[in-house]
């Protein structure tokens, strides 16, 4: 970082957190080589419905599409204060030939708002291949622990049995609902094409004399030169600001997910059961030398909750647009959409991360099911007992009272847990300590987890990473 750059606030998102990759998508330079891709694509659809543009001026255009004199624009912005308007004339100093025809007809929306649809496709689709690196790693995570038994919680509490794996299927089918969410948003993004100043598509009518299927022609030619099947069938001056909140509404999910399971991390780290990776010079604390603080969970939970709030700002943006178009919407978009993306792109490195070097403490995992398996296995005991003839109900009251001394004993004068001992000396269960050990198994109390993940994995898992090519997603994480 220069000097100079040390004097002003730059955004975290950017120094600290989100890629380089999508950092470009929300850059001036992609936005506006992409103003004159869609120039260019106006100026060859024009020309193939019969409006006087030479192969020449075409050419020039082209020439000059990714030579952008950014010093030229800039000084004429503060001239005319009209940021389109001064890279028409940016452009047109580069291609004199082609001046006269640049955004012909356009209004600055044609530039601006398709220009918005593309970047929200591309980094939608960043962020949908990490989403599902994320869901490798959890999947091959969940697998290789399919079989470890482990506290399953309800209130924060120890309930039943789970496995390791079996807990990391709940989060990956999270994000499986996201990715479901955010292909869909994709798949229905539109262009804005060129409907003109309030969506009549008038100026266009006038270039081509009135001959409507000409300019719906136009429509056609621009969505397929940028990727797209069809334009928004009608619009005002803008594409629907709903689609904004449609899409920072599946970042939200995102971002909910990652700060369920990193939530969920923090606390088993707690428990030293899991942890996060944690590197051989790292610090946990600048005071306490031997802390192992779950640091990038913290973070993901941080950055979670900035882009679940954040989310809100497209919805009011949308729903306060005044008929064909307000400008209220601009200064908003650039920041609430940016940063959302930048944020959600942030919260997947740092989940790629975690998720690639999970550690888990099988012996912690195993003592901690030991402690409380007693509690547990009350009931396959009860069964055993009423088999040999005893009163179920006289059973419940028994198992009530000695749990809860039990339970007393521990937390009280931190004994260690005698449950099968005060089971084993009273008489009405009839039953030796041999007998109630056969049922101190954590496997007999995992119910289908192991199938349940297998099945989860094949059927739903697999398809959706079977789709990607990862070999182009690259993590550095920068803190």
């Amino acid at each position: 970082m220069s000097n100079s750059e040390k004097t002003k606030y730059i955004s975290p998102l950017s120094t600290r957190y989100s890629s380089d990759e999508m950092q470009y998508l929300f850059s001036e330079e992609y936005k506006f080589k992409t103003w004159r891709q869609l120039w260019i694509a106006l100026a060859k659809a024009e020309k193939k419905l019969g409006l006087n543009i030479s192969d020449e001026q075409v050419a020039e255009l082209e020439a000059n599409a990714d030579n952008i004199n950014f010093d030229i624009a800039e000084a004429q912005e503060k001239i005319v204060r009209h940021d389109v308007m001064s890279h028409v004339y940016a452009y047109g100093q580069q291609c004199l030939k082609a001046a006269g025809i640049i955004h012909l007809g356009a209004t600055s929306c044609y530039v601006g708002d398709n220009t918005d649809i593309i970047i929200l496709r591309d980094a939608a689709q960043l962020v949908l291949k990490k989403l599902v690196v994320v869901i490798k790693n959890l999947s091959e995570f969940a697998d290789k622990y399919k079989s470890l038994p482990c506290l399953a919680y309800t209130h924060l509490q120890p309930a039943q049995l789970t496995t390791v794996g079996k807990r990391a299927t709940l989060w990956i089918y999270e994000l499986l609902q996201d990715a479901e969410e955010l292909e869909h948003r994709i798949a229905l993004l539109k262009p804005l094409g060129s409907k003109g100043t309030t969506g009549t598509q008038a100026s266009f009518m006038k270039l081509f004399q009135g001959d409507e299927e000409k300019v719906k022609l136009l429509d056609k030619y621009i969505a397929e030169s940028i990727g797209f099947d069809e334009c928004v069938p009608v619009s005002g001056q803008t594409y629907s600001r709903k689609v904004d909140a449609y899409i920072l509404s599946a970042l939200s999910g995102i971002a909910q997910s990652a700060y369920k399971f990193s939530n969920d991390l923090r606390i088993l780290q707690s428990f030293e059961e899991m942890e996060e990776p944690f590197e051989n010079k790292q610090i946990g604390s600048s005071a306490m030398p031997y802390k192992r603080n779950p640091m990038r969970c913290e973070r993901i939970s941080a950055l979670a909750r900035y882009v679940i709030i954040d989310s809100l700002n497209p919805s009011f943006t949308a729903a306060t647009q005044w008929f064909e178009r307000t400008l209220d919407d601009s200064a908003n978009k650039r920041l609430s959409v940016s940063e959302a993306f930048l944020a959600v792109d942030a919260i997947l490195n740092i989940y790629i991360n975690v998720s690639d070097g999970l550690v888990v403490y099988p012996k912690i995992v195993e003592k901690r099911v030991m402690e409380k398996l007693p509690y547990m296995a009350t009931e396959n005991v009860m069964m055993q007992a009423v088999n040999k003839g005893a009163n179920r109900q006289e059973l419940h009251e028994s198992l009530r009272t000695h749990s809860h001394a039990t339970a007393a004993k521990v937390r009280l004068e931190g004994g260690e847990n005698d449950l099968i001992d005060r089971i084993a000396n009273d008489p009405i269960f009839n039953l030796t300590k041999t007998e109630i050990l056969k049922e101190m198994i954590p496997d007999l109390y995992i119910g289908r987890s192991i199938s349940q993940t297998q099945e989860f994995i094949s059927e739903y898992v697999n398809p959706l990473i079977n789709k990607f090519n990862f070999n182009d997603v690259k993590v550095d994480l920068k803190v």
